[in-house]
């Protein structure tokens, strides 16, 4: 295949549709609208047990298209909401569009509706700007997104919200914004607008009942609609076709490109990491060196943010329109004189920017030269060279922008053999770094395809000072801790419960129906309790067992981490613990200060709850009676990262809210196998006996609950006492097993602390980056059904409804009780090979419960 008509394909212009190679393959049939097939083609995600990927051709993503193709898609649906909503209701609009996919057809869509002020979320946290909320996407390889408007305000007002996306395939992703957002800034309509609505016909009445539930109008604007039909073992044949077309590993210092020919076909898989810029585009070497990369100055506009990330409004757009001319000449003047095909390459979140200067451009140059747009991505996809496939080639490069979530691979598809002359890599300042310019990073993989490469970079965006809104009006005295015997089978000196009573309120709701609920959007995990898990006389001999062999284990740990803390932190610390798991390691880090130093350091227990974050009035309690610099925020260990990241984003709030700074968000835990905080006993992945029960290990408290009818504003977070489960409780047992054991392990506690104080505990993420890969090899595509490590495997085990454990090859006695609950509860437990962590267990996705027994089994998908 000629370079030309590579880059034609990847346009839809070679008359072959892009998704017909998956199609005849896999049988997958896109049935709707004639115009369908023209908007996306199909790809295959990148692993063995994932069927099919829709490829948008009008989006500007994975496919680069003329910028304006992609532009007019969104200004075309603007100017339907503003039909739909009439005028004066338009004229009140505000539009939010979705990270990272969506933010440039957000703002389009808000241009064409007219004067609407646009805010996108993002992936991205930025320091000294407050959330306005956060929600999760239940179907993206990366989940978790944040608001953070300059103006509080954007939000806040009663017109119409406009929410745009790309795609709308189960409708979860929008639920679970308009219910987050509704309970804080409610109003009477919202406006969903996509590319394409894919819903299956089960997804189809979803918006219309939600929209009844919460008392307010929601209509759905579209271009075209359709739905996908799967045929039966789809998943067993996609995973057989990614295992063959899949590319083999290659030894970069003897073969340019990874490639896999199979069947004496020319189809092949391509991962262009090193291919020369021009020459052969079938893997064998070529003789053209490398292109090369200039700077190009574009003089944004110093008052122009670079997008949504924290609101863009009809003045900044007016501005921008003033200012895009002169940018797009001065790109103009920097192409080579004989560029005759040039892509403008955006950046993950950046790309309306892009965009508008693409567009520009293509009005600059004429018809003289041809001109794309598309943007790098996280999105892993597996890549094919043939005419009706929508991915063509990939290039991999490193992270460039110090992401929140940790370093990673990102991508640029359809780039590489696509015939362009030249490409605008438009970046941000905060992505424009080291890394950038590395020697495996995207200039230098661009410049091996391409002969010509600008950068142009965008000044990130950084919202102005702004004094912090006053606190919420609260009583002068918040209630004291609750404490043992009356809260707790704990002794009262051992902990002070941060939190209300509510063990005469019925929560508990059955494992299979909680299940079900959370995954449809229709509630909250913290809003209900699991019914306490009742362990067989067989499942207490293997804790007994467990206990008896690893509490020296155990001890050792907890010195370690204490004797961190106390060297590090505080001589005094603080010990504020994250109800429940981490109550019982603060308990224990509190014997030890004693038996070791002779201290009696105070310990808390508080709430923090993911997506809704910790209890602000615990932290205002905390305040008033401690200095927050010696407070100590603690947890028995970590899986992917996420209650780490969700401490760090509240934190942060509460000190732009209250106005109260100092707490430090790194927090101190037993094991670290996720390798996402500093100050750990261990980062070996080994059984913690407190995981494997629920509260008659934790004191005989629940775990907590948040739910509004329940809590108030100025209310700690609740929780329930089951006192009625005292003849089994095995709390004091379990502290004074591991307590019984410290004078055993005080030397090499001691040899122990002194290799961590030395060495480099920087976190790696590897736990976050392990969880996405098997989120997507899986074909779960939610982080959040994925649970790593022993601890939250056997949470999996006891609270949710599992789908099935991955264990790692050779595991042993650490996994005896998980195999047990396997087996009570019919769950496969499937070994893997180099598994990073000793197990970790999948919830069953896209749970209802309809697709188990009656006694809540696990079936295969």
């Amino acid at each position: 295949m000629t370079e030309r008509a590579h880059a034609a394909h990847a346009e839809g212009e070679t008359g072959v549709w892009s998704g017909s190679w998956v199609a005849e393959r896999l049988g997958v049939e896109l049935a709707g609208d004639e115009a369908l097939t023209g908007l996306l083609g199909l790809a295959l995600r990148r692993n063995p047990k994932r069927a099919h990927l829709l490829v948008s051709n009008v989006l500007g993503k994975h496919v680069p298209q003329s910028p304006s193709v992609v532009y007019g898609h969104g200004v075309a649906l603007g100017r339907r909401v503003r039909e739909l909503l009439g005028a004066e209701a338009a004229e009140g609009a505000v539009v939010l569009g979705y990270a990272e996919t969506a933010t440039g057809l957000g703002h389009s869509v808000a241009d064409g509706l007219g004067s609407a002020p646009y805010l996108h979320s993002t992936r991205r946290a930025v320091a000294g700007v407050a959330r306005a909320g956060g929600f999760e996407e239940s179907h993206s390889h990366a989940t978790s997104h944040l608001l953070l408007p300059q103006d509080p305000a954007l939000l806040a007002g009663e017109g119409p919200l406009v929410l745009v996306d790309d795609e709308f395939s189960t409708g979860n992703t929008v639920l679970n914004t308009i219910r987050a957002l509704h309970e804080r800034y409610p109003r009477k309509r919202y406006v969903v607008v996509a590319l394409v609505d894919m819903r299956s016909p089960a997804d189809a009445g979803r918006l219309d009942a939600f929209a009844g539930e919460i008392g307010a109008r929601v209509d759905l604007v579209t271009t075209a609609s359709g739905t996908v039909r799967l045929p039966l073992g789809v998943l067993e044949k996609g995973q057989e076709l990614v295992a063959r077309y899949e590319a083999p590993p290659v030894d970069p210092a003897t073969a340019p490109t990874t490639e896999a020919r199979t069947d004496a076909t020319t189809e092949r898989t391509t991962e262009a990491t090193s291919e020369p810029a021009t020459g052969p585009t079938d893997g064998s070497p070529g003789a053209a060196s490398p292109g090369s990369v200039e700077r190009v100055e574009l003089r944004w506009p110093h008052d122009v943010p670079d997008g949504g990330r924290h609101g863009f409004t009809a003045a900044d757009r007016d501005r921008l329109e003033s200012a895009l001319p002169g940018m797009a000449a001065r790109i103009a003047d920097a192409l080579p004189a004989r560029a005759r095909r040039v892509l403008v390459l955006g950046f993950e979140e950046l790309m309306y920017a892009p965009l508008r200067l693409a567009q520009a451009l293509e009005q600059a140059v004429g018809d003289d030269v041809e001109v794309r747009y598309s943007t790098t991505t996280r999105s892993p996809v597996l890549a094919v060279d043939d005419p009706g496939y929508a991915i063509r080639t990939r290039l991999v490069f490193p992270a460039h922008d110090d992401p929140a979530d940790g370093p990673g691979e990102r991508y640029a598809y359809n780039v590489a053999g696509a015939g362009f002359d030249a490409v605008i890599a438009v970046v941000d300042s905060a992505a424009d770094t080291p890394a950038l310019h590395a020697p495996d990073g995207l200039a230098a993989r661009l410049a091996a395809h391409v002969p010509h490469v600008l950068l142009a970079v965008v000044p990130s965006y950084v919202p102005h000072a702004s004094p912090a809104p006053q606190a919420p009006e609260r009583p002068p005295m918040l209630p004291e801790p609750l404490r043992g015997p009356a809260f707790s089978s704990y002794a009262p000196d051992e902990v002070g419960w941060l939190l209300q009573d509510l063990s005469d309120v019925t929560l508990e709701a059955p494992t299979e129906e909680r299940e079900e609920a959370i995954q449809s959007g229709g509630a909250h995990y913290a809003e209900s309790l699991p019914v306490e898990y009742q362990p067989s006389e067989q499942y207490q001999e293997l804790f007994h067992a467990a206990l008896e062999s690893s509490a020296a284990r155990l001890a050792r740990a907890v010195g370690a981490v204490t004797e961190v803390v106390l060297t590090e932190r505080s001589p005094r610390p603080v010990l504020v613990s994250l109800a429940r798991a981490g109550t019982p390691v603060g308990v224990l880090m509190r014997r030890w200060a004693r038996f070791r130093h002779g201290l009696d350091l105070p310990h808390y227990a508080v709430s923090i709850v993911r997506g809704r974050g910790i209890d602000a009035n615990a932290l205002r309690w905390l305040a008033d009676h401690h200095d927050p610099a010696d407070v100590v925020f603690v947890d028995g260990w970590t899986g992917k990262g996420a209650i780490t990241r969700e401490l760090a984003a509240a934190l942060r709030d509460f000190e732009v809210s209250d106005g109260v700074t100092g707490f430090d968000p790194e927090i101190a835990v037993l094991a670290d196998p996720g390798s996402c905080v500093r100050t750990y006993g261990t980062r070996d992945d080994f059984l913690i006996p407190s995981a494997c029960l629920n509260s008659t290990v934790s004191g005989l408290i629940s775990r907590t609950v948040l739910r509004a009818d329940l809590v108030g504003p100025h209310d700690f977070h609740g929780a329930k006492f089951y006192r009625e489960l005292v003849g089994a409780d095995l709390s004091p047992a379990f502290l004074d097993a591991v307590s019984a054991r410290f004078p055993d392990v005080t030397e090499s506690v001691d040899a122990h602390v002194k290799e961590l104080l030395s060495a480099d505990r920087t976190p790696t993420w590897e736990g976050w980056a392990a969880v996405e890969r098997i989120s997507e090899e899986y074909g779960i595509h939610d982080v959040n059904l994925v649970k790593p490590g022993v601890g939250e495997t056997t949470r999996v085990m006891l609270r949710r409804v599992p789908w099935k454990v991955l264990a790692r090859a050779g595991a042993g006695a650490d996994l005896d009780h998980v195999r047990l609950l396997a087996e009570q509860r019919g769950v496969p437990v499937e070994e893997v090979a180099d598994l990073p962590y000793t197990c970790v267990g999948l919830i069953h996705p896209q749970y209802t419960r309809g697709a188990t027994g009656a006694d809540g089994k696990a079936v295969t998908l």
